[in-house]
């Protein structure tokens, strides 16, 4: 009996050595001990009249916070930004999501927004995904492309949130069902260091700006939460919207991409929507781009005329086919 009872001892002590093993291989630890995270600090943004006109252009026109964080309505038309309860938060409608994904009110409410929040709690969330409460914030905020943002920016970006009017807009907070909402605990990564930006050539800024208006995020597709390799920013990914499906398109420097723009071409897109007679659609938000200045978009358009070639068709007027390029089902997969 003593014998037998050992035997099962030794047999589960193997069994949890191999299951430790398993998991630090695998998913890591991460998950279960919860993100990483730094304490806040007392650190408070001076408002300055410099800081909250650079804050409004990047949130406004460069990462488009209003494009997530702001309600709209939509009519038989047209779907129109709802310009008074601006940054006040909105459920997403997006079918076969595991669970509720919710953007916060991010206006001065005390109640129902952020205006209890300190400037460095806003700070780690913008930067680094982890809210007030130690939670880890669901990835489709971009904040590992922000972590790049620089401290100066970052300051200026919390100045134009407190300059915000408040909005009462009460919302659920954001649920995501077993695993992912373990799984997704490993994303954020503490920024402990100085953080400044290399604007210094036109080249250098485009990266800059191209990171923190996340475009890598649509236009890359991703399988199982994580970009297909080889396809970055190749078009492909597909958002479930009202109107139907649509995937985002190549914006490599390949002729499947923006290869035959024109930087004339490229900003023109971003100012008027429009490519050509073709008009882009809702979903890219041009009507956010289209506040950045000239300078600002030739530098993006050539950073992006340095970034991997891709020959990948992505063309939504085609019905959705497979694409063995990236995987996907989308416009034109077919012809990958």
């Amino acid at each position: 009996m003593r014998g037998f009872m050992r035997g099962v001892g030794l047999t589960l002590l193997v069994l949890v050595v191999l299951a430790v093993i398993a998991i630090s291989a695998t998913i890591g630890w991460r998950p279960f001990l919860g993100p990483r995270s730094r304490a806040v600090t007392d650190r408070k943004f001076e408002a300055t009249p410099e800081r909250l006109k650079r804050g409004t252009y990047l949130a406004e026109h460069v990462a488009a916070c209003s494009d997530c964080h702001t309600p709209f309505e939509t009519s038989a038309s047209s779907s129109e930004n709802m310009q008074h309860k601006k940054g006040s938060g909105q459920i997403f409608p997006l079918p076969g999501f595991p669970g509720t994904l919710v953007a916060p009110n991010i206006t001065p409410d005390s109640e129902t927004g952020v205006g209890r929040w300190t400037d460095d709690e806003l700070a780690r969330a913008i930067r680094e995904g982890v809210d007030r409460e130690g939670h880890t914030l669901f990835p489709m905020m971009p904040y590992s492309r922000y972590r790049h943002m620089s401290d100066e920016d970052l300051a200026s970006v919390v100045v134009y949130l407190r300059a915000l009017p408040s909005v009462r807009n009460p919302l659920p907070a954001t649920t995501v069902k077993f695993p992912i909402k373990y799984l997704v605990r490993s994303a954020p990564e503490p920024v402990t260091k100085e953080v400044q930006a290399d604007t210094s050539t036109p080249l250098s800024r485009g990266q800059y700006l191209v990171e923190m208006a996340s475009c890598a995020g649509c236009h890359t597709p991703t399988k199982r939460g994580q970009p297909v390799p080889g396809m970055d920013f190749a078009g492909g990914q597909v958002f479930d919207e009202p109107s139907g499906k649509i995937a985002s398109v190549n914006i490599t420097p390949d002729p499947t991409g923006i290869g035959l723009y024109t930087e004339e071409t490229f900003v023109k897109a971003l100012r008027t929507g429009y490519v050509g007679t073709r008009q882009l659609n809702a979903l890219m938000p041009w009507q956010f781009y289209n506040g950045l200045t000239d300078e600002d978009l030739k530098a993006m358009y050539a950073y992006l005329k340095t970034v991997p070639t891709v020959t990948h068709h992505v063309d939504n007027s085609k019905a959705p086919t497979l694409c063995r390029k990236c995987g996907l089902v989308h416009g034109g997969g077919d012809s990958n």
